[in-house]
């Protein structure tokens, strides 16, 4: 009893040294912290993804709005990660970090304080975004001041004195599209700024680059300075290189951090009254004119639409005009050719009739009384109507019943006459 009273003791102890831990995070710059089994005082990890962690402002149940945690399966570790804003500066922040040992389900419990410290956000940027590495690779202090040193040595020399990494992020979680295969990487996005003004290879670089700011990603593009970040390991994606920056006043750059207590009270002073947004009034809402909208909106079509109907109208006058030239031939008029054949007589005789004869309407009457059937096949044309009826001799294979005579559908063929076939089938 007195053994585990003594372990619990020691504990505790090693308990209250990790909560008098005490981190720094600067304005505009980078923090990253890392949540490993030793914080925990847990040596050894028996299983895989053996234990979880679960970070929050102590009292609150959430992390401040800058900051970010992620869980790296690949280093089975947590990072806390994020760049404070103008607003945290000078402000002192209590984690409470809970891990759970998911071996045997134990919890423990470590505060990690941390002070934001004022610093003026740096005005000149570089960003771009690096394709062969995931968001947990640039956690690697080492990895880090490898890009630092790209710049402070060949792009921008300028920035030796205060270059720093403003930002970092996955390029998931700034919208974009995870890798087709799971072991490809993701991709993050960095900026890196300084005070120093761009140098005149960062602009060269920047007038390089910007035919390809239209395309969403060009991993195929090669630059002039392709060979200094790959020699590091960085494969940059070229159509996300953009320099952001301005003009930053002298006093500072010469007197950063150096300010006084009242100095830095004005200036939070006019930072607060700068950022409370003031509201317009309702004569300074700017109003939308729509005339000119609907004009483009129905004028254009109306006139298209004016247009193709004046075309119909040409064509359809033109042709009405081409009917009434050819309504005077005589094809034009409506005529019936009759030929029938008399019972008595095999000779045809064949009568042309108009259908505007009354006489015709007699004869027809006169026929549906005596029973006299025929087939008419009507041929209907666009500038001539005929109705042809034909009656054929009484042996034709098309004969129907026309009483005394008959009609058919079909005039008969010729009579054969041929010759005599002798033995050898010859005609004589």
């Amino acid at each position: 009893m007195k053994f585990l009273n003594s372990i619990v003791a020691v504990l505790a102890l090693i308990c209250n040294e990790v909560a008098g831990l005490k981190l720094q995070a600067n304005v505009g710059e980078l923090f990253t912290y890392k949540i490993e089994p030793q914080l925990f005082n847990w040596t050894h990890q028996v299983i895989s993804q053996q234990f979880r962690y679960r970070p929050s402002l102590k009292n609150y149940p959430d992390l401040p709005s800058w900051m970010r945690y992620m869980y790296s399966h690949e280093y089975h570790a947590g990072f806390l990660y994020g760049t404070p804003p103008a607003s945290a500066a000078g402000k002192d922040l209590s984690l409470d970090v809970v891990a759970l040992n998911r071996q045997n389900y134990e919890t423990r419990r470590v505060v990690v304080s941390m002070f934001v410290a004022h610093k003026f956000p740096t005005p000149n940027v570089v960003q771009m975004k690096i394709n062969n590495l995931n968001w947990v690779h640039l956690m690697d202090p080492g990895r880090r001041e490898n890009l630092r040193n790209i710049f402070r040595n060949d792009l921008w020399p300028n920035s030796k004195e205060d270059l720093s990494v403003v930002f970092m992020e996955s390029a998931v979680n700034m919208g974009g599209r995870l890798p087709l295969r799971p072991q490809q990487r993701e991709g993050v996005i960095v900026h890196v700024g300084s005070f120093a003004q761009f140098s005149p290879r960062l602009q060269e670089l920047q007038e390089e680059v910007r035919p390809l700011y239209k395309l969403p990603s060009c991993t195929y593009k090669r630059t002039s300075v392709q060979k200094i970040f790959e020699n590091v390991g960085f494969k940059l994606d070229w159509c996300a290189f953009r320099m952001v920056g301005m003009e930053s006043p002298t006093e500072i750059l010469f007197h950063s951090g150096k300010q006084n207590e009242q100095q830095m009270a004005e200036e939070d002073k006019g930072h607060r009254h700068e950022d409370r947004w003031l509201g317009i009034s309702r004569e300074d809402v700017p109003v939308r004119n729509y005339i000119d909208e609907f004009a483009f909106a129905f004028a254009i079509p109306g006139m298209i639409l004016a247009i193709l109907i004046g075309m119909l109208s040409a064509v359809l006058c033109f042709q009405h005009e081409k009917f009434s030239s050819n309504s005077d031939y005589p094809m034009a008029s409506t005529v019936q050719m009759v030929q029938c054949s008399d019972s008595m007589s095999n000779q045809p005789i064949t009568t042309l009739k108009s259908l505007k004869d009354p006489n015709f309407l007699l004869d027809n009457t006169s026929m549906r009384s005596q029973r006299w059937g025929c087939i008419h096949i009507s041929i209907i044309a666009l500038m001539s109507k005929y109705l042809f009826v034909y009656c054929s001799p009484n042996n034709s294979l098309y004969q129907l019943d026309c009483g005394n005579s008959s009609i058919y559908a079909r005039p008969k063929p010729p009579p054969y006459k041929g010759g005599t076939l002798g033995r050898n089938g010859v005609d004589i």
